[in-house]
This record gives C-alpha cells, sequence and structure tokens, in this order.
C-alpha cells in the first residue's frame, strides 16, 4: 500500500526534481500583481476547426483528481471518525499546496477533516493557500498557519470569526501576501456590528501584498513597520477616522485599490504624496447616492496625473473625474495659472481633459466603466485598454480586470447577456472563459450566478453543439449546477439553469453528473410554485431523463424518490381538479422510470397508484395522452410476475378490457415513453392525434391483459368478467389493428415479448406477442429483423409453427415475421 501510494506522491511532484528553492514559488506570483493585471483562467480556446474546447488535464493533474477523490491513497479513518496521514508518507510543499488547490478546483469545499491531514509539519508543508468557499474553522486556520506560509488568500470562508484575528499576531511573521475577501471576517465583525472597527495591529512585518475587503480601519492602525509592502487593496473599506497619510511611509508602495471607498476627496492630497504609484484605482461601483461626484472633476483628475507621473494603470470608473469631454481653462497646476500653447494642442488631442497630459504617453489601462457623460464612448481616450461598456473589447476587458468585484462583475455579464441575446459578441470564447471564471469564483454570489447563467443560455442557444468540446460542455454543466445547488430556493436562478440545461443532449450530455441533476429538478418539481414554469420546464427535463437512461440510473431515480414525488403532484391536481401538463408528465416519468424495473413498480402500487388510476380515469376520461401514459405504465407493472396479483381485481380488469375498444388507425406515434415492454424507450416529440392515441390506450390494455393472462387459469381469482370473455375481446381488438401502422419506438431487447410467444397455454397471448413483431419488423426491418435473430427470434417462431397449439392466424403472423427478417437479411448481404 505504502508503495503505491508513493508512486502516486511522485507523480504529483515530479518538478521537485528540479531542486529550487522554496522561497522562490512565492516571488513570481507577487510580481505579477504589481500591475494589478486582469485574472482568467483562460482554459477556453478556439481550435483551429472552429470549435471551443478546454485544454485536457495535464498528467500532474490527473493524479491531483485521483488524489483528491481516493483520500485513502494517503489517508486513514482515526477511532474518532477523523483523517490523519497514513504512517511512512511525507508530501513536500509543491505536493501540498498543489493538493489544496485542486482539492477545491473539483468542487470541494475545503473544510477541517481535510486540513486536520496538514497537522504534522514535519511530514507536510504549506506555503501558499487560498480558500473560496471553504467550511473550515478557527481551529482548521491555525493548523495552517502553523505552516509559516508565505501567502493565504480567503474568500467566502463564512466560518472564519473576528474571534481569530489573534491568530495572524501568532502567526504573521512569515507572510509576505495577505488577501481577505469577501465573507471573510478575520479583521471585521459581521452583522449587525459590521460597521464597528475590530482593535487591530497588522502584525506581519514582510508584507508586500495586502487585501482587505470591507474592513473598517480605525485611526490607530499602523503602516509604518511595513517596509516591504508593494499592493495595497482596501476594496470597500471605510476609512472612518483614519487618514491615507499613514501609507506615506510605504517607500515600496506601487499599487494601491480604493474601489467603493468613500469619501474619498479629503485623502487625495495624501494619494498624490504616494509619487511611487504604478496602479491607482479610486472607482466606485455606483454613483446612485452621490459617491464618486467630485466638484471640479477635470482639475481634480489633472492633479493626480502631475503628481503620479509613474501611473500606468488608473480606474475611476462609476465617478465623474473623465468630465463632460469639453475642455476648460481652469488648471490646478502649480507652474501655470492657465494653458500653454503645447497644453492647447493636448488637450486637442483627448475627449478626457484631466488626462490632457498623457496624450503622448498613455496609460496602459484606464477604467471607464458607467463614468458619467458615457465617457467610455468618447474618441480619443489615452490609453491602450479601457474597461467600458461601450463595445465587445471593453466589456471584456472589465470582466476580466474586475474579476473579483461581484457587484461590479455581475453588471458586466449583464452587458454580455445583451450582447448576446442580439448575437452581436464575435469573440465568444473569451466571452464563455469569462462568465465561467466569474460564476465558478463567486459561488455564493447569487445576483452572480443569475447574470451567468442567463448569459451562459444565450451562449449555448442557437449553436451547433458539436462546436463544444466535451471538456467545455462538462464544465458549462458542472458550472450550472454548482450554482444551482447552491441558490436551490431562488426560481430564478433554477429557470436560468433548467433552460439552458435543455440546449444540451439529453441524457447523454449530463451523465457525468446525472445524480447531482436529478436531485435539483426534483427540488424544482416539489418545492416550487405549482403550475409555475420552474416547476414545469423540472418535470420536462426529469422525464427527459428518465427516458433513455440504463436500470442502475432508474434505480436511482426511485430511490431519491421520483415515483413518490409524481404521486404527490397527481394527488393534488386530483384535489383541485385541475389537469395540466404537470399531471401528464408525471405519468409519463412513471412510465419511464417504472420501464423494466420491479421496485419502482412496487413503490407505485404502495403509494396509492392505482387509486389515483381509477380517479384519473374517472375525471378526466376524454384526455387521450393520459390514458395513454396510464396504460403504459401499467403495461411495466403487468410485466413484473410477482406484482401481477395486485391488479387482478373485478374493477380494474374490468376498465382495461373496456379500454380494449378503443379504435385508431396507427400506435404510439409520439408516444411518451413507448411500449410496455420495452427495455429502452426513447420518446420522440410529435403531434399525436387522436385516433393515434386512442389506438394506442387499445394496444397497451391488450398487453396488460396478455401479461396477466399468461400466469394461468388458476391465477385468474375473478368471477367476472371471466377469463374467456376478456380475451375474446383481447382478440377482437388485434383484429382491428392495421400490422403496417408506424410507431415511434426504440426497442434494445425482444425479450419480454418473445417470453409471451413461448406461452403455449393461452394462445391469445401469442396472438398479441405476434402481432407486436410483425408489425415492428413490417415497419422497420432495418432496425429489428436483426434484433429478431440476434435473440433467437427466428428458432421461437418456428418452434411456434411446429406446435399444435397456437391457431392459423397466429402462425400465419409468425411466418410474416420469418420472411420478413430473411427479406432482410438479403438485403444486407446485397448491400
Amino acid at each position: 500500500m505504502i508503495k503505491r501510494n508513493i508512486n502516486v506522491i511522485s507523480l504529483i511532484g515530479f518538478k521537485l526534481m528540479s531542486g529550487k528553492d522554496s522561497r522562490g514559488t512565492i516571488e513570481a506570483p507577487l510580481a505579477e500583481q504589481r500591475n494589478s493585471g486582469p485574472k482568467m483562467s483562460c482554459k477556453v480556446r478556439l481550435m483551429e476547426d472552429g470549435s471551443l474546447d478546454e485544454e485536457p488535464l495535464t498528467l500532474k493533474e490527473i493524479a491531483y483528481q485521483k488524489l483528491c477523490n481516493n483520500l485513502d491513497i494517503i489517508s486513514s479513518h482515526r477511532p474518532d471518525g477523523q483523517r490523519s496521514l497514513n504512517p511512512g508518507i511525507v508530501l513536500p510543499n509543491e505536493i501540498c499546496d498543489g493538493f489544496l488547490e485542486n482539492y477545491q478546483r473539483f468542487n470541494r469545499p475545503l473544510d477541517d477533516s481535510v486540513i486536520r491531514l496538514f497537522e504534522d509539519t514535519q511530514r507536510t508543508s504549506l506555503k501558499i493557500v487560498n480558500l473560496r468557499n471553504s467550511t473550515l474553522s478557527s481551529i482548521g486556520l491555525e493548523t495552517l498557519l502553523r505552516h509559516k506560509l508565505f501567502a493565504l488568500s480567503m474568500w467566502y470562508c463564512d466560518m472564519i470569526t473576528v474571534g481569530s484575528h489573534h491568530l495572524l499576531a501568532h502567526y504573521g511573521d512569515s507572510l509576505r501576501s495577505l488577501e481577505l475577501g469577501i465573507s471573510s471576517h478575520l479583521l471585521q465583525y459581521a452583522e449587525p456590528n459590521e460597521k464597528e472597527p475590530v482593535d487591530f495591529q497588522l502584525t506581519c512585518p514582510h508584507l508586500r501584498r495586502l487585501v482587505l475587503n470591507g474592513v473598517v480601519m480605525h485611526h490607530r492602525l499602523q503602516f509604518a513597520h511595513l517596509h516591504d509592502l508593494g499592493h495595497l487593496d482596501l476594496t470597500s473599506c471605510v476609512l472612518a477616522n483614519f487618514s491615507l497619510e499613514a501609507l506615506g511611509s510605504l517607500p515600496n508602495l506601487h499599487t494601491l485599490i480604493l474601489f467603493n471607498v468613500w469619501p474619498i476627496a479629503n485623502q487625495l492630497h495624501a494619494i498624490c504624496c504616494l509619487r511611487r504609484l504604478c496602479t491607482l484605482d479610486i472607482s466606485i461601483s455606483s454613483s446612485g447616492s452621490g459617491h464618486g461626484k467630485y466638484d471640479l472633476p477635470d482639475q481634480t483628475l489633472e492633479m493626480l496625473m502631475d503628481n503620479l507621473r509613474h501611473l500606468t494603470h488608473l480606474d475611476i470608473s462609476g465617478t465623474n473625474l473623465a468630465g463632460n469631454g469639453v475642455a476648460t481653462k481652469e488648471s490646478t497646476s502649480s507652474s501655470a495659472t492657465q494653458l500653454s500653447t503645447k497644453m492647447e494642442q493636448q488637450f486637442a488631442l483627448t475627449d478626457i481633459p484631466g488626462l490632457a497630459s498623457r496624450t503622448q504617453r498613455p496609460l496602459q489601462f484606464l477604467g471607464l466603466y458607467h463614468t458619467d457623460h458615457w465617457a467610455c464612448k468618447r474618441h480619443d481616450i489615452p490609453a491602450l485598454e479601457v474597461a467600458g461598456d461601450a463595445n465587445e473589447q471593453q466589456i471584456l476587458t472589465a470582466a476580466r480586470y474586475y474579476h473579483d468585484r461581484p457587484v461590479l462583475l455581475t453588471r458586466v455579464l449583464n452587458d454580455l447577456y445583451h450582447l448576446f441575446r442580439f448575437e452581436n459578441c464575435k469573440d465568444i470564447h473569451t466571452a464563455l472563459d469569462v462568465v465561467l471564471s466569474a460564476m465558478d469564483r463567486h459561488l455564493k454570489f447569487k445576483h452572480m450566478q443569475i447574470s451567468g447563467s442567463a448569459t451562459l443560455f444565450y451562449i449555448v442557444k442557437g449553436r451547433d453543439r458539436s462546436k463544444f468540446g466535451t471538456l467545455l460542455r462538462n464544465h458549462i454543466i458542472r458550472t450550472l449546477l454548482n450554482g444551482m445547488e447552491m441558490h436551490l430556493t431562488d426560481d430564478t436562478m433554477l429557470r436560468n439553469g433548467y433552460l439552458t440545461l435543455t440546449q444540451f443532449h439529453m441524457p447523454f450530455d449530463v451523465l457525468f453528473e446525472y445524480e447531482r441533476l436529478i436531485k435539483i429538478l426534483l427540488h424544482g418539481v416539489s418545492k416550487t410554485e405549482q403550475e409555475g414554469f420552474v416547476q414545469r420546464i423540472a418535470i420536462y427535463l426529469l422525464n427527459t431523463l428518465a427516458c433513455q437512461v440504463d436500470g442502475r440510473q432508474k434505480l436511482f431515480l426511485g430511490e431519491l424518490g421520483v415515483v413518490s414525488t409524481m404521486l404527490t403532484l397527481i394527488k393534488d391536481r386530483l384535489t383541485r381538479s385541475v389537469f395540466d401538463d404537470v399531471m401528464e408528465v408525471a405519468w409519463s416519468t412513471m412510465w419511464n422510470v417504472t420501464d423494466e424495473t420491479a421496485i419502482n413498480c412496487k413503490r407505485f402500487l404502495d403509494g396509492r397508484g392505482m387509486e389515483y388510476f381509477l380517479k384519473c380515469l374517472h375525471t378526466f376520461p376524454d384526455r387521450d395522452e393520459l390514458l395513454r401514459n396510464m396504460m403504459g405504465l401499467l403495461g411495466n407493472v403487468a410485466e413484473v410476475k410477482w406484482l401481477r396479483p395486485k391488479l387482478m381485481t373485478q374493477e380494474f380488469i374490468e376498465v382495461f378490457a373496456r379500454l380494449l375498444d378503443s379504435l385508431s388507425d396507427g400506435i404510439e406515434v409520439g408516444g411518451a415513453g413507448g411500449s410496455l415492454l420495452a427495455r429502452v424507450r426513447e420518446r420522440e416529440m410529435g403531434s399525436a392525434n387522436h385516433a393515434n392515441l386512442r389506438f394506442q390506450v387499445s394496444y397497451n390494455a391488450a398487453g396488460v391483459l396478455a401479461h396477466i393472462a399468461s400466469d394461468g387459469a388458476d391465477a385468474w381469482t375473478i368471477k367476472t368478467p371471466s377469463r374467456e370473455h376478456v380475451l375474446e375481446r383481447m382478440v377482437a381488438a388485434i383484429q382491428r389493428w392495421n400490422i403496417k401502422s408506424e410507431r415511434n419506438i426504440n426497442y434494445r431487447s425482444f425479450e419480454p415479448i418473445l417470453s409471451l410467444v413461448r406461452c403455449y397455454e393461452t394462445p391469445q397471448c401469442q396472438h398479441w406477442a405476434v402481432w407486436a413483431l410483425a408489425n415492428l419488423t413490417q415497419v422497420y426491418p432495418e432496425k429489428y429483423c436483426q434484433l429478431v435473430e440476434q435473440e433467437n427470434g427466428i428458432q421461437i417462431l418456428n418452434e411456434l409453427i411446429e406446435h399444435e397449439s397456437p391457431y392459423c392466424e397466429i402462425k400465419r403472423i409468425a411466418r410474416m415475421v420469418i420472411e420478413q427478417c430473411d427479406t432482410g437479411s438479403d438485403r444486407m448481404v446485397e448491400g
């Protein structure tokens, strides 16, 4: 066992052979943050053949995936139920960091039970830890910090509270990067005291990168000792009495993010003293409350440019700092009281007056998203890259730069939604990457999931599904399910997700997440508004999934309560005397889920299914679709020998016999689940006229009675109607059917039909069986002649012809099947 563990671990950690210094693993990530550049997953690729897909997993990633799915490889359960690392296992730093990253990547939230694997700092080593949507507690956090981390990032870690902030004082000395994102309350109170400051100091003297979100900054907070600090992000922090002058003593500060920090007008002079800044963000998400409004916007922006001459990245989104596009003569420049000729020429080259000094040296990035006077739509903008909403390129740029600003990013996704809705987006693979990355990063942010799922619908809708590679298709489906599962009580999220899923090929595209999808669909069917759109689309999808899956998956459907859920829906509508498509599809779903699944048939009977059958028959006698679905379901029940006695009542037999007299020209066109004898049925949507449906009812009723009668005379325990009378009526019905009737149905096995062909004690049952075979082989010879031969049907039919019991009509039809199969074989040989 240990030898196998070592082989897997060696595969994951093969890069360790380079022998590079462990400290070097933190330098590159920190350097990449210098300009606060965009983060994207960059997984979606536009392939040479025009398709979209993701790069396949590397060998190393596959090894991590196996390890994450099989923790027994490296650990075992202790007597207290917790996991511990197996003896003899030593995991170096790269494996430990990669394990935590990939454990979360494969959609598993980290909790204390997993973190306990790293209790022994002599056999495990962590340096860079990024936590998202984790449920670990203060105990788990302390376990991580005892590894003397270089970098710690926490987003949506709701279980970490302000009571744990002392851990930074104990273990913060080694930290170079600390990121406390949304819902990480290490340095802030949760509601209702979120506006109260926490009395803390940043006892992390070696920090180079610090990200705080929503923290109330008290006036005693010190920064002077953070000599190495280069990147400071105070998104949504409350400055209160804190002054940005405290940052003036930071010699290496090159990036300052003050997104949604307001007011800062009185802090601008302090910002102007930070001469080394390369990146400045003073944007806000909304100016609706008056935030972001400056009295002298052109002059204010000019002042910043005059003092911060090293700026390459500037974000003034949501503010009025871009002015109205008209140059003014006033200037706050200390060098002149009016604009020189040179400055006038510069103003002529830009539509943003405050950036006149940058026309010859444009910014690398400028954020103008939702600025006043639609600044992003102006022609002459002195920046190489602009985030805005004027066109596709600006919107995608905004999405990349605002990857961790869920409120703003939600608006960006709404812009993408409108682009795709009117089919104006050209860079589809980048847009898809942006949407998936946003939804994956902000799983708990409901509005993000709603906007993202709506955008995904229009990305997927109307496009050739073959253009989506398997990996990408799986990613889209998995991301949708994650969002729906997280926000299960939100009908809008469920609606968007269900509608997007209808654009995929069911059930084949979703089999890899079949069980999780079924649970989400059951919630939509049973917990949402009755007759509402969400319920209707959910039951439609559920029926589609139940229709084309194997026995194991049908068993799973029954175990999750699909049959009882459908019966509850039917009971509700019977109580209110309401017939709708939900009731119709509920019976269809049970028809599908009971196909050759005896335990589900029993669940139907145990759930008062026959009582509801009779009530539906009485309450909605003219609903042909309903009759078809109910009789198809009862055909499945009748196939189960040990359940057939429950159908042997006078009331039931009289009903089945009466339904034999339904008349029509064809059978099962557009059927909900196909024949009662089909192993696997494929519903094909189509219009089914009244005659088709009535005949289908007759055909299914005969099938039910044929199975019941096949148990012999002794099993017929009722006096009326008599067995002989019912069999006579069944034969009369069969003789009225058209052997050339088309049938939209798919059989994978004829075993149930062939079992009735061998029922010599009751020739009438044989009559029904051979007619079914003759019909299928006459109408669809290419599909079913071969199936008859494969399942030894020709020999069984020859035995029937040689036997003395069957009457002439049965033998005639049997010969018709054999002759058709012989003709079909000759045709295949000639082909």
